[in-house]
């Protein structure tokens, strides 16, 4: 029982680190950012696709601006998905940029690893402060609980580096959502954007067909918005579709390249420890 209880007081530093690990800025409301988005696709769509200056006295498009206009209504909805992938996509760039800290993941990684191998504890926390970021805050929450299990008498070296382990996977657990924090959205919009797009075109091709299906000489005129409508709207799903894949893959790689240095400096520290006491 007596082992049990420093145990205990070993697990506060990494429940202390819950206010200290907020390292990755971010959007935390994306519904925000479709809702604006909306918005100003909406606005867009009305006010300068369908400008009259873009038409002629028949109602005919004269440029592209109100070529994108003829594509209906789905057009806003699928600029609305294609804005929304740009702004997550700024968005977590400077998330993941702030997240990887102020330098090199490579060089700091190996500055802390060498300051381990010297047993300079205060080199790898100085490290630390001057790096920032996600990968540095699991460090330091691992450096403090070493130096705690360092000057615990009571705990056997099994506990303390099970107490080392489960304090890297707290941080690294803290960190993680804030990581992937909007992505999700990101890879919902791979499909749907390409879905919605396929919808347009299907309601496109067929206001074509009933323009072919009228008694008499078909009407060019509706025969053409149909036409439009459909490869406008394939035009704009392919597009977001082709740049969220593009983004989600990105990212996610990005993501995986800190989680491959965190769980490498992590396994350091611990290996350290078992080495050294």
């Amino acid at each position: 029982m007596e082992a049990q209880k420093p145990s205990v007081q070993a697990g506060k530093p990494a429940g202390k680190n819950k206010k200290e690990t907020k390292n990755v800025p971010g959007i935390k409301n994306a519904s925000w950012v479709i809702l604006v988005c909306a918005i100003v696709c909406v606005c867009l769509f009305i006010f300068w696709f369908g400008n009259d200056m873009h038409f002629d006295e028949d109602g005919h498009p004269q440029n592209l601006w109100g070529t994108v206009y003829k594509g209906g209504f789905i057009v806003p909805i699928l600029q609305t998905l294609f804005l929304t992938v740009i702004v997550i996509s700024v968005e977590r760039w400077f998330a993941l940029s702030s997240a990887k800290g102020k330098g090199s993941i490579e060089k700091f990684v190996a500055g802390v690893k060498a300051c381990l191998r010297k047993n300079d504890i205060a080199g790898a926390e100085a490290l630390c402060k001057q790096q920032k970021g996600s990968v540095a805050a699991v460090v330091a929450a691992a450096l403090v609980s070493y130096k705690e299990m360092d000057a615990n008498t009571i705990l056997t070296k099994e506990q303390k580096i099970v107490n080392l382990q489960k304090t890297v996977e707290e941080a690294t657990a803290l960190e993680m959502p804030a990581l992937q924090q909007n992505l999700p959205i990101v890879a919902t919009l791979t499909t749907l954007g390409t879905l919605v797009g396929l919808l347009g075109t299907v309601m496109g091709m067929i206001k074509s067909f009933q323009a072919l299906a009228q008694s008499g000489a078909p009407d060019s005129t509706e025969l053409s918005t149909g036409i439009s409508e459909a490869l406008i709207n394939t035009a704009f799903g392919i597009a977001t579709g082709a740049f969220a894949v593009i983004s989600y893959n990105f990212y996610t790689n990005k993501i995986d390249n800190l989680t491959y240095a965190i769980d490498e400096i992590g396994f350091s520290i611990v290996q350290t420890f078992a080495a050294t006491h």
